[in-house]
């Protein structure tokens, strides 16, 4: 890990992940995929995926913005779709969760965001039953451990191809498949409220978080060793109790158990296999 990199073999993952998503669409059936362009480079790089694996024919994109939304956003969305050449839809969610908000005229900046991003989920599954695919994930790895998304909301699919990739490693992997510069180069932002950036939100930047999820999760150091490496307490701290809090978000809805085979916890069916 170099200059604060975490590089891969980006040649063997982008063969990894497109053999992924054309495996798991089509050993159950279904030929296409839908997936929400937000403008950011994580939908853009799942979308990049989608279309080396199956084809831009195949692949159905769609922009979801609010009325507060960025028109920077909406422009990169369409940059990225008329990039790849796939297809391409502009649904506006204004008139599906105002008339929440104004039954609810206190409602917070965050349970706004909250809203808008589940609305923008029952778009999309609805989506995928209409053009026959199922929805794709478009959540990193790091936003996956800080619990940084909306709970059936963008955190919601059906198959995640970079959820095993932290941020620093989209952008890596990005840079390599080409992506347009402005989206890989851009601040991230869910764009939930105007001015709303990713890391003023969370307090630190990703590349920081980057190294010290690297050493904690994938090494395994413990508090010395990452003290020794120059993190300081409270940054440690802050990171391990945020991963703690969200667990939830990383698991299905626990099922209480009287049975001897309980869904997730005895009986886990794979379509590979017999029951």
């Amino acid at each position: 890990m170099a200059n604060g990199r975490i590089s891969l073999n980006y040649d063997l993952v982008t063969k990894i992940l497109t053999s992924f998503i054309k495996e798991e669409v089509e050993k159950i059936g279904i030929k296409n995929v839908v997936v929400g362009l937000s403008g950011g480079i994580d939908s853009a790089l799942s979308a990049t995926l989608a279309t080396l694996a199956l084809g831009k024919d195949r692949v159905y994109a769609y922009a979801l913005p609010y009325k507060t939304s960025s028109k920077e956003s909406l422009d990169d969305a369409k940059l990225v779709a008329d990039f790849l050449g796939v297809n391409f839809e502009i649904i506006e969610i204004t008139n599906f969760v105002d008339p929440y908000f104004k039954i609810n005229p206190n409602i917070s900046n965050l349970r706004k965001g909250n809203v808008m991003a589940r609305m923008r989920m029952i778009v999309l599954f609805d989506k995928s039953a209409e053009v026959g695919g199922i929805v794709l994930g478009t959540s990193n790895k790091t936003e996956l451990l800080l619990g940084y998304g909306t709970w059936y909301g963008d955190l919601a699919c059906a198959i995640n191809p970079i959820g095993d990739l932290y941020k620093t490693q989209v952008w890596e992997l990005a840079e390599y498949l080409n992506i347009p510069k402005r989206v890989i180069e851009k601040k991230p932002t869910a764009d939930l409220w105007e001015g709303q950036t990713d890391e003023e939100e969370l307090g630190f930047t990703y590349r920081d978080v980057d190294r010290l999820l690297k050493a904690m999760i994938d090494d395994r150091k413990d508090k010395s060793e990452l003290l020794r490496m120059g993190f300081t307490e409270e940054f440690i701290d802050n990171v391990k109790e945020r991963i703690r809090r969200n667990q939830f978000k990383r698991q299905l809805p626990v099922i209480a158990k009287i049975s001897n085979r309980t869904i997730d916890k005895d009986f886990r069916y794979s379509r590979d296999w017999g029951y």
